[in-house]
Parts: C-alpha cells; sequence; structure tokens
C-alpha cells in the first residue's frame, strides 16, 4: 500500500516552488469565469492555467460531458494519484498539494466531480436542483456512471483515489462498484451518502432552496 505524507520542505525547495508558481500573466482556458484573473494565489493561478476540459461520454446524455479535470505532466511506473475534491469546490482545492505530488515524481490527475466545478455550465447550474428534484445528470449513479467513462477513457489504470468530504463520498461508493479501477482509497474527514432525503421532499420548495444556500454559505472557505 503506498503512503504519501508530507513534511516542511528546505527553504531553497520552497522558492523554487514558488519561483514556477510566480504571478505572471498565465493564459486561463477561455471556459473558465472571468473572476479567474482577480485570483491573487500563485499556486490557484498555476492550477488554473493548465485545467482543461476533455469529452465523456454517459448513457444519461445524448451528447458528450465536457468534463473539467487537471492532466499530469508525467506519466510514471507506478499507478496514477487522482484527487477528488469536496463539497462546492472544484480540483482548484488540490492547488498546494498537487505540485508537491508530481515533484514527487507521481503521475496525478485533479478531477471535478460531475455538478461541481468547471465542467459543462448546464450541468453545474443544474448541481442545485438535483439536490431537490433529482435530476439524473446529477444523482449518485449519474456521478458514477460519470467517472467511470472518463477513467475508462483516459486514465485506463488502477488508480491510488484521494477523496475529501463529498469527494469521499464518490471515492466509495466507486471504489465498491468498480473494484478493478482502485488499487488504494485515502480518505480525508470522509463523507458518505445516505439512503433517500425522508422528510426533507415535503418541504416547501422556498424553504428547501434556502436550505441549500445556507449550506454553500456554511461550506464557503
Amino acid at each position: 500500500m503506498l503512503a504519501l505524507t508530507a513534511s516542511p520542505a528546505p527553504l531553497a525547495s520552497k522558492c523554487g516552488i514558488f519561483t514556477r508558481f510566480k504571478v505572471m500573466a498565465e493564459k486561463f482556458p477561455s471556459f473558465l469565469p472571468k473572476e479567474v484573473e482577480n485570483i491573487k494565489d500563485p499556486f490557484a493561478r498555476k492550477l488554473a492555467a493548465r485545467i482543461e476540459r476533455l469529452p465523456v461520454q454517459v448513457s444519461f446524455s445524448e451528447s458528450s460531458i465536457m468534463s473539467s479535470l487537471v492532466k499530469p505532466m508525467i506519466q510514471s511506473t507506478t499507478n496514477p494519484v487522482v484527487l477528488l475534491h469536496g463539497f462546492d469546490s472544484s480540483c482548484l482545492e488540490w492547488r498546494y498539494t498537487y505540485p508537491l505530488l508530481e515533484e514527487a515524481g507521481l503521475e496525478t490527475w485533479a478531477i471535478d466531480i460531475l455538478g461541481w466545478g468547471f465542467s459543462d455550465l448546464v450541468l453545474l447550474f443544474s448541481s442545485f436542483l438535483c439536490l431537490l428534484e433529482r435530476i439524473p445528470s446529477c444523482d449518485v449513479t449519474s456521478k458514477r456512471e460519470h467517472f467511470y467513462q472518463l477513467w475508462k477513457s483516459y486514465i485506463r489504470r488502477p488508480m491510488i483515489l484521494v477523496g475529501p468530504s463529498l469527494g469521499a463520498a464518490v471515492a466509495i461508493d466507486f471504489a465498491v462498484n468498480h473494484p478493478e479501477a482502485v488499487e488504494n482509497l485515502v480518505l480525508i474527514d470522509a463523507s458518505v451518502y445516505a439512503e433517500g432525503t425522508g422528510n426533507l421532499t415535503k418541504l416547501p420548495r422556498a424553504v428547501a432552496y434556502a436550505g441549500v444556500i445556507l449550506l454553500l454559505d456554511e461550506y464557503k472557505p
């Protein structure tokens, strides 16, 4: 089993990282919101400039879903590390960790979970609605299928799957249903899926929407 640890780097190493992540005029992908230009964090700017979209074909959509992620610059002989993110977040959550993993020589992917991050805007908008109305393109099964088809099309090797919070729930569900795709699981402050929503389905829609907005505010960094 692979164990990943992080320790303070020597000053020279830190300086090296900051040199590479110097805030310059990075060219950001056109599909990112214009607010990305206001980011000051050099690590976030560098990783945002590397985000791209790849087409993923799924059964619940007639057209491919343009799915956002950060691809590795290196291909190692060991199985890749695949990073999922937490609730109401994106692959930029890994802006400080990602360069350290690459420096360690690990083939690393950072993937946006279906309905979050910077994938197709239609699905981004519906991610709020799916919590209340069970839109098929955002349910647990669809998230699993989307991730599997992405893995099958592009990664194609057993992975060390890392999931914090909501990402842990996605990772656990994926590993149970596709064990051939997962070598090891790394769970951080893990959440799990609950069966159904119980009495929440009886809430007035305005109250339910207000609850979602409050929850999103609570999870903002």
